[in-house]
């Protein structure tokens, strides 16, 4: 037998299984008096919990013919009154927050910017400063100017307070 006639046979066994797929789906349908066929997965139970998505049962519709007639002959039309399956549970909105972060006291975070001060890592250093608000830094900036001192820091931090500030303006500008 050659390779074409073993795909043609393949190919007769497939169009025949999903011709009964078909059928099964019909017949089910009817039973549940539905009018599409996703109307189905309520009454479908998963290994995993809840009822199928209808994603899964067009992939089965195609990949696992025999097994998706199956479970619709088991659970729907052998049935006397298929039942609708409780949803899967799912978690709570919002409880899946980040749980990795730690909290510091401020003597720690102290202690932390002290060290990255010493070991002259300036991103660190803005990470871990306290923000501070545009007129405190523009005093800040001001006084050290005066004292004819360079810092650094201070001139990222201003920069940073204009810019935070620039964008809450520009955010109340768009939803006016």
């Amino acid at each position: 037998m050659s390779v074409a006639q073993k795909e043609e046979i393949a190919d007769t066994k497939s169009k025949g299984m999903k011709n009964i797929v078909e059928e099964v789906i019909a017949k089910a349908v009817k039973k549940i008096g539905g009018h599409k066929e996703n109307e189905l997965c309520k009454y479908l139970p998963m290994k995993t919990g809840g009822y199928m998505h209808h994603f899964t049962l067009r992939k089965m519709k195609y990949k696992q013919p025999q097994e998706l007639a199956n479970i619709i002959d088991r659970h729907v039309i052998q049935s006397e009154r298929p039942t609708i399956i409780a949803p899967k549970q799912r978690a709570a909105r919002g409880s899946r927050k980040r749980r990795d972060h730690m909290n510091f006291t401020r003597n720690q975070l102290d202690r932390m910017l002290n060290i990255a001060r010493l070991a002259g890592d300036k991103e660190i250093m803005t990470i871990l400063s306290p923000r501070k608000s545009v007129a405190t830094c523009k005093r800040e900036l001001i006084q050290s100017i005066r004292h004819n001192k360079v810092e650094q820091e201070l001139w990222n931090s201003y920069a940073e307070s204009i810019a935070a500030h620039q964008a809450a303006n520009d955010l109340m500008a768009s939803q006016n």
